[in-house]
């Protein structure tokens, strides 16, 4: 019968600056790149500071609206936009709100995963 595997285990979509779940230092990994996504000001509140997991929380929500700006800016691009820009212009703004759309849906999963993790979930190797 198989042993199971030991060590520090991260779900696909963990970020790399994250150490795993119960490796040394991760939660301190965690609140660095947490910090590193929120608004510079966020550093300056004590409470996101000392409990890394309210930071977590922050950090979804805050992911979470560049979302919905990122949705809107979307929505409204040519619109807003056609009577200031060249038509190649425009498109390449529409491109920049869709690569963002993406990139931030990544950032979600992963600030989801971070904080599912700072909640007590943790993963299991799956061969």
């Amino acid at each position: 019968m198989a042993q199971p595997r030991t060590g520090h285990v991260a779900p696909p979509g963990w970020p790399r600056e994250v150490r795993p779940p119960d490796a040394p230092d991760w939660e301190r990994t965690a609140a660095n790149w947490l910090l590193d996504l929120c608004p510079p000001e966020f550093r300056g509140y004590p409470v996101l500071r000392r409990h890394v997991v309210v930071l977590a929380r922050f950090a979804v929500l805050h992911i979470e609206a560049c979302q919905t700006a990122v949705k809107r800016g979307l929505s409204e691009a040519r619109a807003e936009l056609r009577d200031v820009a060249e038509l190649d212009v425009v498109d390449a703004a529409v491109e920049t709100w869709l690569a963002e759309d993406a990139r931030l849906g990544g950032v979600r999963r992963a600030v989801g995963l971070v904080e599912e993790a700072l909640r007590g979930r943790r993963y299991v190797a799956r061969l």
